[in-house]
């Protein structure tokens, strides 16, 4: 899309909390801004996302600009919004679908509103490790059928980076399975996560991101189903002094482009961009893999305990998430699910 052409959407600057909790003082992206005059682009590509580039996941965002309008001479550039600028993540995907953004990081627990096969990657046990979303994505027959799962909307599914691996902060100790059904669990708002937790028949509340600040402080809750990364950036661990190790999938940022958009970029501007989202991903990939293990050693030095289920009590989850399984199996495929498990075993 030509700049001239470019839908122009208002940027709202004073708010209370963003989606994910952080302060929505956008003073804060001045460090950020570009070393460039972006108006005199060809090409304009508005990326959103609802976080904070303080996770290797997302702070991607700002390396794909730069790399962009270097490689293409400062035709195309990338118009990166963090924060949630641009609004919520499902109001996000309704202007990507629009035509009326180009791009945006949507979290993986959200993904599966936009096309079921995209849940697969929220299911438990099946791409629960950094090695397995490696294959996952480097693997053409599993990552193709997932890249195309949104083309009806006109959304192109090109790479993700991620957030982490997925487990309870608690506040009190959780190191069995026993243990946890004692513990209240905040969980997103999304469909395969209700799903997982039902068939593990633990207690959850569904719950906005920005109440689970207050809603740990008051006794609401005792439990966050969320990662390192995000528990330790969003302060979660100063209330929540534990966390037990579940690692059942990968938090992710999955990049989502307007797929009418993407065809209409000249051929050499969409390698150029393409080829550098690539790169640029797997760089933030093994960054977010550094990342948890920093986030990690400080959340251990400022005094929180950190705990994994044994393999008894893991197989018994798996066990467990098997209604889960096939129920999704119905959304997503059948036999593309089984491909992964198979693959990924």
């Amino acid at each position: 899309m030509k700049l001239g052409k470019v839908v122009l959407i208002a940027v709202v600057t004073v708010f209370a909390l963003t989606a994910t909790g952080y302060s929505r003082d956008l003073s804060i992206l001045e460090q950020w801004k570009p070393k460039f005059n972006p108006k005199t682009a060809q090409y304009h590509y508005i990326l959103s996302n609802i976080d904070h580039p303080a996770i290797a996941g997302i702070g991607v965002g700002y390396r794909i600009r730069d790399k962009v309008w270097q490689r293409s001479g400062g035709r195309l550039y990338v118009d990166f919004r963090p924060l949630a600028q641009l609004g919520g993540e499902k109001d996000v995907v309704t202007k990507l679908k629009m035509g009326a953004i180009q791009g945006m990081l949507c979290s993986s627990v959200m993904a599966a509103n936009v096309a079921p096969r995209l849940g697969i990657v929220s299911l438990p046990f099946i791409i629960d490790s950094s090695a397995k979303l490696e294959k996952f994505r480097n693997t053409p027959a599993l990552f193709g059928p997932f890249s195309k799962a949104a083309r009806k909307q006109h959304i192109e599914v090109i790479d993700f980076t991620g957030y982490g691996s997925y487990g309870w902060a608690t506040t009190r100790p959780v190191r069995s399975l026993t243990e946890a059904y004692g513990v209240n669990f905040r969980i997103a708002q999304a469909p395969v996560n209700t799903n997982i937790y039902k068939a593990w028949g633990l207690k959850f509340t569904v719950m906005p991101w920005p109440d689970v600040a207050q809603a740990l402080q008051t006794g609401v809750i005792d439990g966050l189903d969320h990662t390192p990364i995000v528990c330790g950036i969003t302060k979660k661990f100063e209330v929540a002094r534990y966390f037990t190790d579940l690692h059942y999938s990968q938090g992710l940022y999955i990049h989502m482009v307007n797929k009418r958009w993407l065809d209409k970029l000249p051929e050499d501007l969409r390698t150029i961009f393409l080829d550098t989202v690539r790169e640029e991903s797997a760089i933030a990939r093994q960054e977010t893999d550094q990342q948890q293990q920093r986030q990690i050693k400080e959340a251990q030095a400022a005094g929180v305990e950190f705990f994994e289920l044994n393999d008894a009590d893991r197989a018994q989850l798996k066990e467990m998430a098997q209604p889960v399984y096939e129920k999704w199996g119905k959304k997503i495929g059948g036999d593309y699910l089984k491909l992964v498990q198979e693959t990924l075993k």
